[in-house]
């Protein structure tokens, strides 16, 4: 069963030009616009005031758990000119971002070339709606 992904009006405004811009200019992540149209498209789009608190929008700051290694790690979901490895700031076009998108406190799976990686989200540490954030 495909988990339920809800989408502020204004992030699926902003993720739907990102991926027509990037899809007219060829950008080189053409699978993961695949993919994040297609989570796009399934997505339940709701009012920024109205979307649920344990929920991870654009911008939103989580604590996730690897289920493998153990190991915690604090990410923030951002726009691809605002992804920052050094700084945990994963892109929304990363196969990580696109896990994170819209998810709550889920355990994540997505594959990487590697293999099979799985995460758990541990808490929501900031989400721009919940804090009245709404314009980020």
């Amino acid at each position: 069963m495909e988990r339920e992904i809800y989408v502020t009006e204004f992030d699926k405004m902003r993720l739907t030009e990102l991926v027509q811009v990037a899809a007219e200019f060829g950008q080189q992540d053409k699978e993961y616009l695949s993919v994040l149209e297609g989570e796009l498209d399934r997505s339940k789009v709701l009012p920024s005031k109205d979307v649920p608190k344990d929920v991870v929008t654009m911008n939103s700051r989580v604590r996730v758990r690897d289920l493998d290694s153990e190991k915690e790690t604090t990410y923030s979901l951002v726009f691809p000119r605002d992804a920052d490895i050094n700084q945990n700031k994963i892109s929304i076009l990363a196969p990580l971002g696109i896990a994170l998108f819209g998810s709550s406190r889920d355990v994540i799976e997505w594959k990487v070339p590697a293999g099979l990686r799985r995460i758990r989200v541990e808490e929501i540490l900031y989400q721009p709606e919940a804090a009245g954030d709404y314009d980020l």
